[in-house]
């Protein structure tokens, strides 16, 4: 990756999340004592905190006793000039100085010229210098659209199963042998593979879920070779894990709670990814009145949102078509003058129909909350119809 003789200028290296790349750079800049700086461009978001992190970890890189003040960078030619002094003052001339950025994706946030100018920093500087971008995309969303100089390119793929078999077997508990876990392991990524190929996920999914997995060694119902009677106690916990994979919706004492009682992840309040969703104040009734009158028929309006609505006769018809449950048969189409009449009765103050409420309701479509049917141009005026469920509206209600 990094020769010798001839360094490339910069090298661009891209693979998906836990993938191995900044471990990977670590280790061998490390190992090898190779003169670097590492800069993540999340925690240095601005060109100039990055510019004068960069220059900071420069002063300290040879001589770790010295204490290293605080720089000033305002601009890249002020970098160029410092970096030059830097190079000399630390005797770096005859080596080679990396200088890696990781998440460098953040890179096209800052100026438009930062990223061409650190392609090109060794020309710039005239320095025996390489930088090495770390990133999760591909190089064709970096090129900027008036050209810039094209970096040595490296593909990080994503762990086999093989790999991530032996990484997550090297965190066996010391009170369990190897093969137990390896053979859990083995399980995990049977059912989780498919879905989640991050290896910090599944390493977190690994230690949720192991207490459960050793539940009938400890009690001494099975032995550790037992792989049928483990398999059957932990499956349908796995099942209900991978409604939660990625999403964090509950922290790690609340789900081994759920697990040693048994429960359903949906019996802890606000576990539903769907309560988490913040809406405005008055987009919260829109959608109620949007369930409302796609789940409710036209005649029954009446009846439910006015006060004086005198007496309703039950025909025959009616009685027949109200033993099929409106959820079985799926939410109905509206029109937008409904669904404003029964925003109305349902809050309490008075709502005038201005441009914020019209802008909500374009919001809830955007959202995928509520979705258009039928084409822009209608005459008669747009048409909507819920998408959420019960339990969203219940949680929304709440």
């Amino acid at each position: 990756i990094l020769p010798c003789e001839s360094d490339f200028p910069s090298i661009f290296i891209y693979g998906h999340t836990s993938s191995g790349k900044t471990y990977v750079m670590q280790t061998l800049l490390n190992t090898l004592q190779l003169p670097h700086v590492f800069v993540n461009c999340v925690e240095y978001f601005t060109s100039r905190l990055l510019l004068e992190e960069i220059l900071m970890q420069l002063q300290s890189c040879c001589s770790e006793r010295e204490q290293t003040s605080h720089v000033h960078c305002d601009t890249f030619n002020d970098f160029v000039r410092l970096f030059k002094q830097a190079v000399v003052s630390r005797e770096l001339e005859d080596q080679t100085l990396y200088i890696v950025l990781d998440r460098a994706e953040q890179l096209r946030e800052m100026e438009a010229n930062i990223l061409p100018a650190f392609l090109r920093l060794q020309e710039l500087t005239d320095r025996n210098v390489t930088v090495v971008l770390l990133s999760e995309i591909v190089w064709e969303l970096f090129r900027p659209s008036i050209g810039c100089f094209e970096p040595f390119t490296l593909y990080f793929p994503d762990y086999s199963i093989g790999h991530l078999q032996k990484i997550l077997s090297q965190n066996h508990p010391p009170e369990y042998s190897a093969d137990f876990y390896a053979a859990y392991i083995n399980i995990l990524l049977g059912v989780f593979y498919m879905v989640c190929r991050d290896l910090k996920e599944l390493q977190h999914l690994a230690a949720l879920n192991f207490s459960k997995y050793c539940e009938p060694v400890v009690r001494g119902e099975a032995n550790e070779r037992d792989t049928r009677k483990l398999w059957k106690n932990i499956e349908p916990h796995l099942k209900k894990a991978m409604h939660t994979v990625y999403l964090r919706e509950i922290s790690s004492s609340q789900w081994e709670s759920l697990q040693r009682d048994d429960g359903e992840p949906g019996q802890l309040k606000g576990l539903s990814a769907h309560t988490h969703v913040e809406l405005p104040y008055y987009s919260k009734f829109l959608l109620i009145a949007a369930y409302l009158a796609s789940y409710n028929p036209v005649r029954t309006d009446k009846r439910f949102f006015l006060k004086h609505h005198g007496k309703i006769r039950k025909t025959n018809f009616m009685k027949k078509h109200e033993k099929t449950s409106n959820h079985l048969l799926g939410p109905k189409p509206f029109p937008l003058d409904r669904l404003l009449a029964i925003l109305y009765s349902i809050v309490d103050n008075r709502v005038a129909p201005t441009a914020n409420i019209f802008s909500q309701i374009t919001s809830l479509v955007t959202l995928q909350l509520l979705s258009m049917v039928g084409h822009n141009d209608q005459l008669d005026g747009p048409r909507y119809k819920c998408t959420v469920s019960l339990d969203f509206i219940r949680a929304i209600a709440r």
